[in-house]
């Protein structure tokens, strides 16, 4: 349970950042060199190492270093153990509001 909550907290605490998320939505498009997400981000090559070695971390960029280029691929982790806690979350919160729903009819019954 400890290992599953420290994998969700690296990963949604690598999307809260913009510029990882765009990162990601890019390298979804195509595999990309730290040197192309630098252009197309507009930022050095140390800030985007940066952002890149977060995103590792968390297991949602693989890198390869291939001669003198690092090559950004998406990590074998994707996204499917943050999407099934929002799903369980997302359940969870519907079932409240049917709750709440029945008691707020039953109430409108009563009252009339």
């Amino acid at each position: 349970m400890v290992q599953y909550a420290q994998r969700l907290d690296a990963a949604f605490g690598a999307l809260s950042d913009a510029t990882r998320r765009g990162i990601l939505e890019r390298l979804g498009h195509h595999d990309a060199s730290i040197g192309e997400l630098a252009e197309t981000f507009g930022m050095s090559l140390t800030g985007v190492r940066k952002h890149v070695q977060v995103l590792e971390d968390a297991g949602l960029v693989k890198t390869e270093k291939v001669g003198r280029v690092r090559r950004c691929t998406l990590g074998p982790r994707r996204l499917e153990e943050a999407s099934a806690w929002i799903a369980g979350y997302r359940r969870l919160l519907e079932a409240r509001l049917a709750r709440l729903d029945a008691v707020l009819e039953r109430t409108k019954t009563s009252a009339s």
